[in-house]
């Protein structure tokens, strides 16, 4: 899995900068509030001062019947800077100002703010308004007294406003507080982004499978996100520890199963591929008569029907009740195959099919090979001693026949030289695969090149041959036996498939271990009985017309050991349309 980008901000900072950001907001609020408060808290304190003063206005008055010659006494007794005095009625008239001798002349007084207020709820106050008289803005304090209205005023100047500011200390106050809380936060999440940002490191070593490479005694921090830390990191490397024995077995498994001597497929109760090695699909394109794509292409093989029926019924039958496992025998291109079916718990299932005629192939190989060879290498010897036999005791032998006989004793020679170097050749593939080299191999070049090398043949006999192989098909294996295979398959295809005819060489599927090609033509084929035997050495279908032709026996046997040395198989069937078709697998290397 690849990790996802880094992102933009670490966990930690994202996390101070939200604290961050309701600490800047509250103190924002805070500071706000605070200032309204004080400013409301000023004005409530002038507003009561003026209240008061207006408390005093009335008693000075009292009953008094020449009101405005008490309140000038009294305002001359008690001076206020700037302070205006007005006396209203409940109807709204101005009955007294001190700055304003035309007050009777003052338009009705009821729908100022502070008058409205008073005759609500016994005084009020405007903050800020301009008379209309003076054309001053003043600070209005107005109170009820029975049935006069006393309103005090000062004006809305400097000294005022400057009395009426609210104290800021609070402001540096709550800065300092807010940037302490940023400093010890700052720290407190800097620790938990330690933690996570290691964390988050050992995450992505674990996901990549890199070593694991963190200090768990040091690198997290002492508190309850270090502990946890500590303990995904014990969960991990028994987790890691687990994974790498049940790989170790695993891989045990699949070579176990790769070289088994029989086909063996794993898969799913959906009938989807789990494990399946090289034999099982050999042995399945056998069966089948055409090529397999896929491996799960294997439940549409008539001869396999059975176990497509078989495991369609155990779908339905709770596991443990009747029979989990099935056989039965296929025979099909000369080959006697036992299928077994064996159906787990789950529901998932293993298919095995083994070759019966394998091993007695093998029996029947060592007892002959030593037959074989002795009679191969007879034939040639006898012709040739024969030969020459005749040339020694005919003193007057004519020269064209004498000419004649050493042509057929050369032919000969050239036979068992052929013969000696494919033994030679087999020998060394028996006897030290182990040490041939591996290189890239570019199989489409190669091909082409045989091609070119057999092209008076093929156009002596009108064949097509079609190289469908991928020109970039990636293999590593030696080239000398690589083209060992192919020149042989070619070879033989030239030599018995007939004339008029067509080659094709595919690759017709791939997976992480192996390539699968055919080699077919649509030449005479081969009798069924024949082909399981083509590969044994010295064997051949018509051995009259094989040694005319002048081959060894040994071409398709030296194809076999070539592909089992690239950790193949191949196997030989019949095609639908007619020919013969060599399938066989190749490792990638």
């Amino acid at each position: 899995m690849v990790p996802a980008n880094k992102p933009l901000l670490s966990f930690n900072k994202k996390l101070l900068l939200s604290v961050l950001s309701l600490f800047i907001t509250f103190s924002l609020c805070f500071i706000a509030y605070q200032y309204k408060r004080e400013k409301e808290f000023k004005v409530e304190l002038l507003n009561t001062k003026l209240q008061d003063y207006n408390a005093r206005i009335y008693e000075e008055i009292g009953d008094s019947s020449n009101i405005e010659n008490q309140l000038n006494k009294y305002i001359k007794r008690h001076p206020l800077k700037d302070l205006r005095v007005t006396i209203i009625n409940l109807t709204g008239k101005v009955i007294y100002d001190n700055l304003k001798k035309n007050y009777p002349n003052f338009e009705n007084h009821l729908k100022r703010p502070e008058v409205i207020l008073a005759l609500n709820k016994g005084n009020g106050y405007d903050l800020r308004r301009t008379s209309e008289s003076t054309g001053i803005t003043y600070f209005y304090s107005a109170t009820q007294y029975g049935k006069l209205i006393i309103r005090s005023a000062l004006p809305y100047n400097l000294d005022l406003i400057t009395s009426l500011k609210a104290d800021n200390r609070f402001i540096w106050f709550t800065c300092i507080i807010t940037l302490l809380l940023t400093i010890i936060f700052y720290k407190y999440t800097n620790r938990i982004g330690t933690s996570i940002s290691q964390l988050r490191e050992f995450t992505i070593q674990a996901d990549r499978n890199e070593p694991l490479e963190i200090n768990q005694n040091t690198i997290f921090p002492r508190n309850e996100l270090g502990e946890i830390s500590q303990h995904i990191i014990q969960i991990y490397k028994r987790l890691h520890e687990t994974k790498e024995a049940l790989y170790i077995e695993r891989e045990k498994l699949i070579t176990h199963l790769q070289i088994s001597h029989e086909g063996l497929g794993i898969f799913t109760a959906e009938k989807k591929e789990i494990l399946v090695n090289n034999l099982f699909t050999q042995y399945s394109n056998l069966i089948s008569d055409n090529n397999l794509q896929s491996t799960e292409e294997v439940f549409a093989i008539p001869e396999l029907h059975k176990i497509v029926d078989y495991i369609n019924r155990a779908e339905n039958r709770p596991a443990g009740n009747g029979e989990r496992r099935m056989s039965f025998n296929v025979d099909k291109n000369g080959r006697m195959f036992i299928v077994e079916c064996i159906i787990f718990q789950d529901q998932s299932f293993e298919i095995s099919i083994n070759d019966m005629t394998l091993e007695e192939e093998r029996i029947r190989l060592k007892r002959q090979l030593t037959q074989n060879i002795a009679h191969e290498l007879k034939t040639p010897v006898s012709s040739i001693q024969g030969y020459l036999e005749t040339i020694v005791c005919n003193e007057d032998l004519p020269k064209e026949k004498l000419r004649t006989f050493i042509e057929r004793c050369y032919a000969q020679s050239n036979r068992l030289t052929r013969l000696l170097r494919d033994i030679s050749v087999l020998t060394r593939m028996d006897e030290a695969n182990n040490m041939i080299d591996m290189e890239p191999v570019e199989l489409h070049s190669l091909i082409s090149g045989i091609i070119n090398e057999v092209s008076l043949e093929l156009e002596n006999k009108n064949i097509t041959v079609l190289n469908l192989l991928n020109k970039e098909l990636p293999i590593r294996g030696n080239a000398s036996l690589l083209y060992s295979i192919f020149r042989n398959l070619m070879d033989n295809a030239i030599a018995y498939g007939g004339t008029d005819i067509s080659i094709n060489i595919r690759c017709f599927r791939e997976d992480e271990l192996y390539y699968y090609f055919s080699f077919s033509d649509t030449g005479v084929g081969v009798a069924p009985e024949h082909l399981n035997r083509l590969f044994e050495r010295f064997y051949r279908v018509d051995k009259g017309r094989s040694r005319k032709i002048g081959g060894t026996g040994l071409g398709l046997a030296i194809v076999k050991n070539a592909v089992i040395i690239h950790g193949g198989n191949i196997s030989a069937k019949n095609n639908q349309g007619g020919g013969l078709e060599f399938i066989f697998t190749l490792a990638k290397g």
